[in-house]
């Protein structure tokens, strides 16, 4: 007889980068592991210095970090947290990226323009990731820039469930802010009996954040409408759409999005608008001023699904199994 046998079971790791450790610790809570020790500052010009505590040989590694800002620094982390684990001999590496950064920047809508959502996956997979683990990407296509699986989580029953229990189904209109939007607005009217209307836009493409809002598609006088986005930054769009919705007789809107990037005059515009209520997820952290100051933003916690996911992958169970009553 050649060789040599082993009789080792699988062992879960668990990591995470400094952007939101908030959201590492819930998920490592819902798991019923420890996050492991991970020693991580900046030198004095920037640059980044990480090592792990622990070994990671042999290991199922599960890496979070959401893009929040500065974007740019906790993307590099990441990158060097996965070249790390892979120089540290991990069984597999799998990047949870609640907010995938860039994500955007999915095609080209003129020459000369780069695809960045598909250099952060080239990114990723070259730094030594074998599956990434996202959260309600900008566009499902983003799925197919990573060379590897990719696990798409939906925020949808969190947030359509929680809306439903707040509101008298029969006034409630579900309405995409844009066209790019209808496919998933289609699928919160299936889960929650409500008839769909659309908001027409136009984006200025040469300024940034500038929307002017033409029209109202869909019945929405006298109704409870929820606007439901994958994500809001500045608020100028969903603000603008929330507008035109109390222009053409809407009762009350509430705004939904997976993703609060709530950044430059987000802040300001929330406490401004009529909505009643903003709803979100804690895939990124809600700025400070806000989650203070502003009674009518709710955040919700991801936190139970990106876990039941990673066991899942960790088990080599479906995730694909836990959406599929959508």
């Amino acid at each position: 007889m050649t060789g040599i046998k082993t009789t080792g079971e699988k062992k879960m790791m668990f990591f995470s980068g400094r952007a939101h450790p908030e959201l590492a610790e819930e998920v490592a809570q819902q798991l019923g592991v420890g996050v492991v020790p991970t020693k991580a500052f900046d030198f004095a010009n920037g640059e980044i210095y990480v090592r792990y505590q622990e070994s990671a040989r042999g290991a199922d590694c599960f890496l979070i970090q959401s893009h929040t800002a500065p974007i740019n620094k906790w993307i590099m982390e990441q990158l060097i947290m996965i070249d790390a684990l892979k120089r540290a001999s991990a069984r597999s590496i799998t990047v949870i990226v609640p907010f995938y950064g860039y994500a955007r920047q999915d095609k080209k809508h003129r020459g000369r323009e780069p695809i960045s959502a598909r250099l952060i996956a080239d990114l990723m997979k070259t730094a030594g990731a074998d599956r990434l683990l996202t959260v309600d990407l900008h566009t499902d296509q983003i799925q197919g820039f990573f060379d590897g699986p990719v696990d798409h989580l939906f925020a949808l029953p969190l947030l359509a469930d929680y809306v439903g229990a707040k509101v008298d189904r029969s006034k409630l209109t579900v309405v995409s802010p844009d066209a790019g939007r209808v496919r998933v607005a289609d699928r919160w009217c299936d889960r929650l009996g409500a008839p769909l209307a659309i908001v027409h836009k136009r984006r200025d493409k040469d300024v940034a954040n500038q929307v002017t809002v033409h029209e109202v598609v869909g019945k929405v006088k006298g109704r409870v409408c929820v606007l439901v986005d994958d994500m809001i930054d500045t608020g100028g769009t969903i603000c603008a759409a929330a507008d035109a919705l109390f222009a053409h007789g809407a009762e009350d809107v509430i705004v939904t999005a997976t993703h609060g990037v709530l950044s430059g005059p987000a802040a300001d515009r929330l406490k401004n608008s009529k909505v009643s209520e903003f709803v979100f997820t804690n895939t990124l952290p809600t700025p400070g001023e806000l989650s203070e100051s502003l009674d009518k933003i709710k955040v919700l916690s991801i936190a139970p699904t990106i876990a039941r996911a990673a066991r899942e992958v960790f088990e080599d169970g479906s995730v694909t199994s836990l959406f599929d009553e959508q």
